[in-house]
């Protein structure tokens, strides 16, 4: 399967996509745990099935120190011991914000009454917007049919640049 389009290849993506950086350089740079936010990307993007930002989000949080043992166990972090009640409510955020066109009534009172336990209103702030960047990162991807395997950590940057 090939690219069907390079969206940074012309004048308009490279606009675009550096606006699309500029947001999720200021989640990044919240008081959101890096760790969560590797985890919330990697969970969205296993659930849209985009190759392409799986590999790039597991191979920055290995990068980062994030163990093999958590990457291979967030497809099943509801049946995994390795994550903290913080992290839970955040994938489980993640992934009920991911599956809204699934039929999925939206995201739960539960769910939203853990992220506050957890989380100030800077770091929910920060996890609603990686929720929808991330989903709209992941539909990009898809529809442009970027393929998973060859991202080299570090090199996020120099996407968008």
């Amino acid at each position: 399967m090939e690219l069907r389009l390079n969206l940074m290849d012309n004048e308009l993506g490279a606009r675009l996509g550096k606006r699309f950086a500029g947001v999720s350089l200021g989640i990044a740079q919240s008081t959101l745990p890096r760790t969560t936010q590797d985890l919330v990307m990697l969970r969205a993007s296993q659930i849209n099935g985009c190759g392409f930002c799986a590999d790039l989000h597991s191979k920055e949080a290995t990068a980062a120190g994030e163990t093999a043992v958590r990457l291979h166990l967030v497809a099943t972090w509801r049946h995994s011991t390795v994550f903290t009640e913080a992290e839970r409510a955040a994938l489980a955020l993640a992934e009920e914000g991911t599956r809204i066109a699934d039929a999925h009534p939206g995201v739960s009172d539960e769910t939203w009454e853990q992220v506050r336990k957890h989380y100030d209103e800077e770091q929910t702030t920060a996890l609603v917007y990686l929720v929808a960047m991330i989903n709209a990162a992941n539909r990009l991807g898809v529809i442009a049919n970027s393929q998973g395997g060859s991202y080299a950590p570090g090199t996020l940057g120099d996407l968008a640049s």
